[in-house]
């Protein structure tokens, strides 16, 4: 009885991952902007959407927008320069910039659809408009890169084989460690590629990308001698990301 039991078990944890991998396999479509294929389960005005009714909660994380107007606007004045002079332009995102007033996390980061942060501790360490140029540049290669919404639909996946898993073998938490191992070195490779992006855009709308090994400096003393090892991050090393960033340099400034 128990064997068959087990049997039963098994058929349905097979069909529960074959309906997964089969969904996955009708999500996987070329991102037009990067050339790379994804797996993607959302379309971009849902993107954008996400963001949207996300933006107010995550300023209010990071103590609300900076009341300084001046900073703001340039913030502003460097968004959208890189967006006007890339391929940015083209997409249906809708790109807007936002100082939080936050002045003790050293971050910036993107939500779908287009709304880009920047806290004050991080901006205030910047050296010049070329160093924040990089920061933007970096969080726009995010969302045209659709990376947000990529990881949503791997997650989606993942989970839908660990529960598979877990049905028909007793092998959830097995099949869901490969499946975070994997999300952890997609979210790096995601990073990689917003750098290359963004020292593309620097480059576009006239910025120097040497200043953003600058900030790679900056996000590396942040972390200080105790960052968490680069294989338990979402976040390559910075001194990976300085050599990728001055290849990435090479790379675009031999084909202009």
């Amino acid at each position: 009885m128990r064997g068959k039991n087990f049997k039963i078990r098994l058929l349905i944890g097979v069909a529960i991952a074959l309906f997964f991998v089969v969904k996955r396999c009708s999500q996987r479509e070329e991102n037009p902007y990067t050339g790379r294929m994804q797996t993607i389960s959302m379309s971009s005005n849902e993107e954008i959407q996400i963001g949207l009714a996300s933006a107010p909660q995550m300023a209010q994380q990071h103590g609300g927008l900076h009341p300084n107007n001046e900073y703001q606007a340039m913030v502003d004045n460097v968004g959208n320069k890189l967006v006007d002079n890339s391929i940015a332009r083209n997409t249906p995102y809708k790109y807007e910039f936002h100082l939080l007033a936050d002045p003790n996390t050293i971050n910036a980061f993107a939500l779908p659809g287009g709304q880009v942060f920047i806290t004050y501790a991080l901006f205030s360490k910047l050296d010049n408009e070329d160093q924040l140029a990089g920061v933007l540049g970096h969080e726009i290669g995010h969302v045209l890169g659709r990376h947000s919404a990529e990881r949503i639909a791997e997650s989606e996946y993942w989970q839908g084989l660990a529960t598979a898993g877990s049905v028909g073998a007793d092998a959830g938490g097995l099949v869901s460690g490969i499946g975070q191992n994997t999300l952890l070195t997609n979210g790096r490779d995601d990073e990689l590629e917003s750098d290359d992006l963004g020292v593309k855009f620097m480059l576009k709308a006239g910025y120097d990308p040497e200043e953003m090994i600058g900030v790679m400096e900056i996000l590396k003393a942040a972390a200080g001698p105790n960052r968490v090892p680069e294989m338990q991050s979402t976040h390559p090393d910075p001194e990976n990301r300085i050599e990728k960033i001055r290849e990435s340099i090479q790379k675009y400034k031999n084909a202009s």
